[in-house]
């Protein structure tokens, strides 16, 4: 009897909707004539749980399956990729992942994320070989020259930083992987450190390498505990083959790299709220200068980058920084994970150029709104980004379009909203999260988070509105130029951006509106 491979995710959106039970119920049902891989999520998360069996012509995928439907799969031949209510055809025909350009995602829902062989079989550790062939000045040229640039948020070119932390003086140096993933509408973080950790593990062993670095800590959020569980894990795995500690892949490097749980503050998504919180402090923003790559953690020269970059940086040394400045349009170089979440119809993982339009991701993958309603609004780049209205559905994803129009692509989260929203509550949103988010350490983000709430109130009111929207206008202004970093900083995006597409919403009369 040929036993047959079938993977159900053990990713926590699948396990959210009864993954493990429908593992269990195949397990049981199909006995040894199945073996039941959990990998990680392919990101058609409305078809989760997906189930897919290897087949002589490939993976054929079923969903979203249920406990209660694993029994009558098996009888219909689910071993055998047969036909069912439920078949989905061969997973990579799927026009959703079809039709993306997956990078940073190559290997999720392909593997097992907790096998090194599995990993290796499908190109892991390449980069990392290649990287310890040439010279840490190679290796950062290399980064640079793909053009890679911080998925956090910030968009900052990831080899200058790099470049900065190499010519440090410093008998020890470190490497920080900014895993907070605090954003609304965000996941791509968690999905990859639970359906593909060793590619993050391989990311920080080659910055530490090209940067001189021997230490490094992975800042996960507390709300994440299957990612800290399964990177923990993986590291432990990594420890054993040789990748991390004294040596790496028997080379004169020693790389040593743990996992730190955050306590579930939003600021410490901030980089020097993290090091502050990683030194265990509470985590409140530095002033800078001077900068974590020359006075980061515990005082020394540091590489702080979120899991997305380091998770690019694999291909960037396996394929060569050409293929990655290949992809995307002028300056947004390579590809971004983004995550289409809110109010519908189809939500998950896009992984794509940049340069492919908001419609596109919302209209075209996204399937329009889960209510069926018209999709009046969308926020890209977290809580603090701007909202923008189908009218600007033509916007290309990439950094410097959206920064000419007011907004910012940031960690890559898109959450749709629907002809219901109403603009002035999503604006107060952002005052009062701002307010209840702030570490408190700089007075525009402190005070003027809390003064924002009460001045829309009284704008929504009717409360001489002409000089509480001057008002406003003036707050926002002094809360961009004067916090001290962007928690304050952006928190007038989504405010300024819901006043100037919708303004009927905070009570404007048509004069105003033409102001």
């Amino acid at each position: 009897m040929t036993e047959v491979t079938v993977y159900v995710p053990r990713d926590s959106a699948a396990r959210s909707v009864g993954a493990d039970q429908v593992a269990e119920r195949i397990a049981a049902a199909a006995g040894p004539r199945a073996r039941v891989v959990r990998n990680g999520s392919r990101g058609l998360l409305w078809l989760e749980p997906l189930v897919e069996v290897e087949t002589p012509a490939g993976r054929v995928a079923y969903g979203p399956v249920t406990p209660d439907d694993v029994e009558d799969l098996l009888d219909a031949g689910l071993l055998d990729g047969a036909g069912h209510r439920l078949c989905l055809g061969p997973t990579e025909e799927i026009a959703w992942l079809r039709d993306q350009t997956r990078v940073t995602f190559a290997r999720v829902g392909v593997i097992d994320p907790l096998s090194p062989d599995d990993y290796t079989a499908h190109g892991g550790l390449a980069g990392l070989r290649r990287a310890l062939s040439l010279a840490p000045e190679q290796v950062v040229a290399e980064v640079t020259d793909s053009g890679l640039r911080g998925r956090g948020g910030a968009g900052f070119p990831a080899g200058i930083k790099w470049k900065t932390v190499l010519g440090a003086e410093s008998d020890l140096k470190f490497v920080c992987c900014n895993a907070d993933e605090g954003d609304s509408g965000t996941f791509a973080d968690r999905m990859l450190m639970e359906g593909d950790p060793f590619t993050l593990i391989e990311g920080m062993a080659i910055a530490a390498w090209a940067t001189g670095a021997s230490e490094g800590y992975i800042y996960i959020r507390s709300e994440y505990p299957d990612a800290v569980a399964t990177m923990r894990a993986a590291i432990d795995a990594a420890y054993a083959r040789g990748w991390l500690g004294k040596r790496v892949l028997d080379q004169d490097f020693t790389f040593d790299l743990f996992v730190r749980v955050g306590g579930g503050a939003y600021i410490c998504g901030e980089e020097t709220s993290m090091l502050e919180s990683l030194e265990g402090k509470r985590g409140t923003v530095r002033a800078k200068p001077p900068i974590p790559a020359l006075e980061g953690l515990f005082g020394r020269p540091t590489v702080v980058n979120n899991v997305l970059t380091l998770g690019s940086v694999p291909m960037i040394m396996a394929d060569g920084a050409e293929a990655f400045a290949g992809l995307g349009v002028g300056r947004s170089r390579g590809t971004q994970v983004f995550q289409l979440g809110g109010n519908i119809a189809r939500g998950g993982i896009v992984e794509t150029a940049f340069g492919i339009t908001l419609g596109e991701l919302v209209e075209g993958y996204g399937g329009g709104t889960r209510s069926g309603r018209p999709v009046r609004a969308v926020q890209v780049g977290g809580p603090l980004g701007a909202y923008l209205p189908t009218s600007r559905f033509d916007l290309p994803m990439d950094y410097e379009a959206f920064a000419a129009a007011g907004a910012m692509v940031g960690h890559g989260g898109v959450v749709v909203f629907d002809d219901t929203v109403d603009m002035a509550g999503q604006a107060r949103f952002a005052m009062e999260f701002c307010a209840a988010e702030s570490c408190g350490k700089c007075t525009p983000c402190r005070i003027g988070a809390v003064r924002g709430v009460e001045v829309i109130d009284r704008i929504v009111a009717g409360e001489n509105r002409s000089a509480n929207l001057k008002v406003l206008n003036d707050l926002c202004h002094l809360m961009t130029e004067g916090s001290l970093c962007a928690m304050g900083g952006l928190t007038p995006m989504p405010v300024r951006s819901a006043l100037t597409h919708f303004p009927g919403d905070f009570g404007a009369t048509s004069e105003e509106e033409r102001r």
